[in-house]
């Protein structure tokens, strides 16, 4: 990979993880219920799943999914029905004020530490997996920065450092510390039911247009 095709790669990777989507509703919406830091787990499993793609369209599974209009659409189906279900739970949920309370010194606000990192990490990985954003990323775009006259490993290597380092940085320091100040919300139940019910709309929202908008 040439330096001006890696500059290309990193140039669209920061627009991509940029725009708004599944992904940065799940990271601000962990650093406020959990915590700052600990919505780096949340960031971890989107990140395995960023791994994932790369090694499907590495595989060519990803050709054969872009060639076909009905498994794409079953998993456009599957990543909206996905952000339903946990805009539904978050609404749902009964606010808590955990007796396990920790003071975020960062944040200033006293939030609820029940969940567990492998939860958090496990939500972040099927919000990713099922993204139709990141998919057409991988399927559309990550294949023109492969030179097939090239050994094909260092340059999917090179290619995942990258997008992984941009998403990584773009959803923990962008998108978590943007959400760090509002952080204070969770302290009273009150609080808690108004985030929840902001963030399960907002996961609602876009599994709508992953439905209705090409």
């Amino acid at each position: 990979m040439t330096l001006a095709t890696w500059l290309s790669l990193l140039t669209a990777t920061v627009v991509i993880s940029l725009t708004p989507g599944a992904g940065a509703i799940n990271t601000m919406s962990n650093s406020m219920l959990v915590g700052w830091r600990r919505s780096g787990w949340g960031v971890l499993g989107q990140q395995l799943a960023l791994v994932v793609h790369v090694i499907i369209v590495a595989a060519g599974v990803g050709l054969l999914v872009s060639r076909s209009p009905l498994i794409f659409s079953a998993i456009r189906y599957a990543g909206a029905a996905y952000l339903v279900f946990l805009g539904i739970r978050l609404i749902l949920a009964k606010p808590t004020v955990a007796d396990d309370e920790d003071e975020d010194a960062t944040a200033g606000a006293t939030i609820t530490r029940g969940e567990s990192a492998w939860s958090i990490v496990r939500r972040g990985f099927w919000v990713n997996l099922l993204n139709p954003k990141a998919i057409v990323f991988f399927l559309a775009f990550i294949p023109q920065f492969i030179r097939l006259d090239l050994p094909q490993l260092p340059q999917y290597l090179l290619l995942a450092v990258t997008v992984i380092g941009v998403d990584v940085v773009v959803m923990w320091g962008v998108f978590a510390t943007a959400a760090r100040p509002f952080a204070k919300v969770v302290r009273n139940p009150r609080g808690q039911r108004a985030l929840n019910s902001v963030f399960g709309g907002l996961f609602i929202g876009v599994a709508a247009l992953l439905l209705f908008v090409h």
